[in-house]
């Protein structure tokens, strides 16, 4: 994401960010969360997830992210991922999360230190690992960023710049609140999602792809910026659907489910 630290989410979004004009869904941070189970298990749930593929799912622990969020929203719908640092898991998983809050250039630094790229890259772009990357993971994708200067994994063609908004008293940054997402083309991962559909964003830095084939939809804000990015196996939000309630939930049961 960006330098924007995750926070108690305000109760509603301002007007402005609901393209559907429905009443606001409550904060996410205003619903009581599920206790999370055991984050050495690694499986599904058969008997929670009857309906999702039996599979090893890690969550990549680069000290940097939503993770506890994101497994606590997992455990929700019986799928039971492992929170690792260790290359070797993220090798050996069939399901990657790399969720990620804070700086871009301290998460690359983050992931070089812990022997992680290799890793990643060996299991992404080898042995084609699905992968879903969280707001700032997702924007991890790209070549470069501006925030830092830093070079991102460089997995799709894209850099990543700061929101340049004309109109500051409408449109403060960060973006943050609820908003929908317009579909540029169909995906399995958008399964159920409608231009109706809203989820939970936080975030002042956005990717800009330069092939328009990487964007699977746009978000308004201000002017339009990619939210939903496909590549081959890589897949990412620039939302957090940890935080998105129902709708997140469904997306995240589309990733598990590819």
């Amino acid at each position: 994401m960006t330098s924007v630290r995750d926070r108690p989410a305000p109760q509603r979004a301002p007007e402005r960010l609901s393209p559907s004009g429905r009443p606001r869904l409550p904060s996410p941070d205003m619903v009581g969360s599920v206790k999370g189970g055991d984050a050495s298990l690694e499986t599904m749930d058969p008997q929670n997830a009857p309906n999702l593929p039996t599979s090893r799912v890690a969550i990549v622990d680069y000290g940097m992210g939503n993770l506890h969020s994101v497994k606590r929203k997992l455990d929700r719908i019986g799928v039971h991922a492992q929170l690792t640092s260790e290359p070797s898991d993220v090798l050996r998983a069939d399901k990657l999360l790399l969720p990620g809050v804070g700086h871009f250039g301290k998460a690359m630094e983050h992931l070089a230190r812990l022997s992680l790229v290799p890793a990643l890259h060996e299991a992404v772009m080898v042995k084609k690992t699905p992968i879903l990357g969280i707001c700032l993971g997702m924007q991890l994708f790209a070549r470069r960023s501006e925030e830092g200067g830093a070079e991102g994994l460089g997995w799709i063609d894209a850099d990543v710049r700061r929101f340049r908004i004309d109109d500051t008293l409408r449109f403060k940054v960060p973006h943050m609140g609820w908003n929908g997402v317009r579909l540029a083309r169909s995906s399995p991962l958008l399964e159920g999602v409608t231009e109706q559909t809203e989820f939970y964003f936080v975030h002042a830095y956005h990717m800009v792809c330069r092939d328009s084939g990487d964007v699977l939809c746009d978000t308004d804000y201000g002017y339009p910026f990619t939210s939903v990015v496909r590549r081959e196996n890589l897949y990412g939000v620039q939302f957090h659907p940890e935080k998105s309630h129902d709708a997140g939930e469904a997306l995240l049961r589309n990733f598990l489910s590819l």
